[in-house]
């Protein structure tokens, strides 16, 4: 059945309930477009301004985005219906996810048994001092002003926050292309407007930031870029913060999901002088993603109503962890494990690109836990490498204007695997290069 036969109504509110429960049965996919509001306005013999306000409350519930002339479109991941996990079969190897290796995780058992058990109340502090105190010393050292800090549940929880309390519906983001689909997403879903910046190695172009255009804020990843692996230069760095001195007014937000097992050293983008800004320094990649525990840093009227907005809801984050992450990050072993763990992904992402730079197929990435392969097209070699037992991610999920590409995450791919993955893709890139002949 058509997308146009599962809306039904005569009011905004009813239309969009429609649109709604169909996406959350699956009727209707990610990615489908809705009709054109006078066809559809015609259909179900309504005005076009009820149709129009139906798409808006669609729009404002995160369920579905416009995209100018293409129309409305149904969103990939919204509230209404979360992306289900993947179930792989047993043969197939898991390179899409970008999850951590599992051994380069710290044990958390040990450190759970020693940890201080005094019950907590309310009203006592939003953020455990110590964990506090220890965060600040680590911006510090990277040149991240730190004066105002907040404990958030995660890196997007954080972005989240800072976005909600500084922009309104219909605000333009300049973002990175390609870029995290958690970022889009969320920005999807708060009706706010992505604006593609593209990127290279070195992080975004500052031409292609120029040429973006005006905008309320600006979400970048200094380092271990999700999906390219790139990171921020010290001589891109001064590029990047003199364009933004000439835009005073812009919320800057960094991401800094990798933290220190990212394998480059921190530029950032940020200065004390100004206005507004936040970076988010999250735990997940180096202590565990069960964790959901993140620092923001940022100007002290964002963090304080960060925090304000806090009290009103989860009131803080778990104590529990806190304290958790202050033990890990205390402990000698640990710190020798996530320098340990720094050094294997980057021997892992060098002998991938070197795998398949000497097959003649090029790959980004300088940093973190992911590669980006362009490619002619990408469904037909990611199933041909699903066949081969590799799940690779497909790159039209992170992609605004960019060309074709897959990601690749390399943090469980040893060097033996590496040239057998190479070897894989060289296969599976030969149909496509005789039809490309062919052509």
């Amino acid at each position: 059945m058509s997308v146009q036969s599962y809306l039904k109504g005569t009011t905004a509110v009813k239309i969009a309930a429609s649109a709604e429960s169909a996406a959350a049965g699956g009727r209707i996919a990610g990615g489908e477009r809705l009709p054109p509001v006078r066809a559809l306005a015609q259909q179900l013999g309504v005005s076009p301004a009820t149709v129009a306000a139906a798409y808006r409350i669609l729009q404002e519930r995160g369920i579905a985005f416009a995209d100018g002339r293409r129309g409305t479109i149904v969103r990939h991941a919204s509230p209404a219906a979360p992306p289900a996990p993947a179930l792989l079969p047993p043969h197939v190897r898991d390179l899409a996810t970008g999850n951590p290796a599992q051994d380069m995780l710290p044990d958390l058992a040990p450190f759970l048994r020693k940890l201080d058990g005094s019950p907590r109340l309310y009203r006592d502090d939003l953020s455990d001092p110590d964990l506090v105190a220890m965060a600040r010393t680590q911006f510090a050292g990277d040149g991240v002003p730190a004066d105002s800090v907040a404990v958030v549940s995660g890196a997007l929880d954080g972005i989240e926050r800072v976005l909600r309390e500084q922009l309104r519906p219909g605000d333009r983001v300049l973002v990175e292309d390609p870029c995290f689909t958690g970022v889009i997403d969320l920005l999807h879903a708060l009706s706010l407007v992505p604006v593609p910046v593209a990127v290279d190695d070195e992080g975004l172009l500052p031409a292609a930031m120029q040429r973006a255009g005006t905008a309320e804020a600006i979400i970048v990843t200094p380092r271990a870029q999700n999906p390219t692996g790139a990171a921020v230069t010290d001589k891109r760095g001064r590029q990047l913060r003199a364009l933004l001195r000439q835009r005073p007014e812009l919320l800057v937000i960094e991401d800094d999901h990798a933290g220190p097992v990212a394998g480059t050293p921190y530029f950032t983008l940020v200065e004390a002088s100004r206005e507004r800004w936040a970076v988010v320094r999250s735990v997940s990649k180096s202590l565990g993603p069960d964790l959901r525990l993140a620092i923001l840093s940022g100007d002290a009227r964002t963090i304080a109503r960060v925090e304000g907005r806090q009290t009103l809801g989860i009131r803080w984050v778990s104590h529990i962890l806190q304290k958790l992450v202050v033990a890990l990050w205390r402990d000698k072993s640990v710190q020798k494990q996530l320098a340990r763990a720094e050094r294997t992904y980057a021997r892992r992402r060098d002998a991938l690109i070197g795998a398949l730079r000497v097959r003649g197929i090029e790959a980004h990435g300088t940093s973190g836990l992911n590669i980006w392969i362009p490619l002619a097209e990408e469904s037909s070699v990611v199933q041909a490498l699903f066949q081969r037992g590799w799940a690779v991610a497909a790159g039209e999920r992170y992609r605004i204007k960019t060309p074709p590409a897959i990601r690749v995450t390399i943090a469980s791919l040893d060097a033996d695997d590496a040239a057998l993955f190479a070897d894989d893709l060289s296969e599976a890139l030969r149909p496509a290069k005789r039809r490309a002949a062919g052509a």
